[in-house]
């Protein structure tokens, strides 16, 4: 079966399909098919902005749409920058590592790194059914940036029972404990049981 990502991220769409492809989903991106708009996250939860967005592609395409919203929720900041992190600090036109380096400078002389990325994926389907899915990986916030590999705030988040950040420990270690791999595990036991009912 083919599926519309809503999104124009690509690092993403590589994990999306790395992940998926073993239940035989093949993941276009929505470029590929056609859909060049910028939908607004308007939704105050991670689950409402994945419908949000699985639903404007659908609707515009006609075809099955999967989104995912995700984010990291530093405790210290009460759970900043949360829904809000691809706009973090300077909005969407600011880099990533600019992004990353005012987190770091906000919580400058912080104790409490305590963080966790959150993942919700939302699948809506053009009869009206949908699969959703939520992924959690809990961790610290470091006080310096490591690694080159990865993207967004993968610098400076390290996963619990790791002393390295997401950006040094690579793709095969990211994809087995990320936020974005427990959400997608879960999402598989989900697109199996909606497909074992047809």
């Amino acid at each position: 079966m083919k599926l519309i990502l809503a999104s124009g991220n690509r690092g993403k769409l590589r994990e999306f399909r790395e992940i998926l492809e073993l239940l035989g989903i093949e993941i276009i991106s929505q470029r590929e098919a056609g859909f060049h708009q910028d939908v607004e996250e308007t939704g105050e939860t991670f689950e409402a902005n994945a419908r949000i967005k699985a639903a404007a592609v659908l609707k515009a395409t006609g075809l099955p749409a999967l989104a995912d919203d995700s984010g990291l929720c530093v405790d210290a900041l009460g759970g900043a920058p949360g829904v809000r992190s691809a706009r973090f600090g300077g909005g969407k036109s600011w880099t990533d590592e600019q992004k990353y380096m005012y987190l770091l400078e906000k919580l400058a002389g912080e104790r409490d790194r305590r963080a966790k990325f959150v993942c919700c994926i939302s699948c809506l389907f053009p009869d009206g059914t949908a699969i959703t899915a939520r992924g959690e990986c809990h961790g610290r916030i470091l006080d310096g940036p490591e690694g080159t590999g990865g993207f967004g705030y993968d610098p400076v988040f390290c996963p619990e029972g790791y002393d390295s950040s997401f950006a040094s420990l690579g793709e095969d270690v990211k994809n087995s404990i990320s936020h974005r791999a427990r959400a997608l595990a879960a999402f598989r036991e989900r697109w199996e049981e909606h497909h074992a009912d047809r």
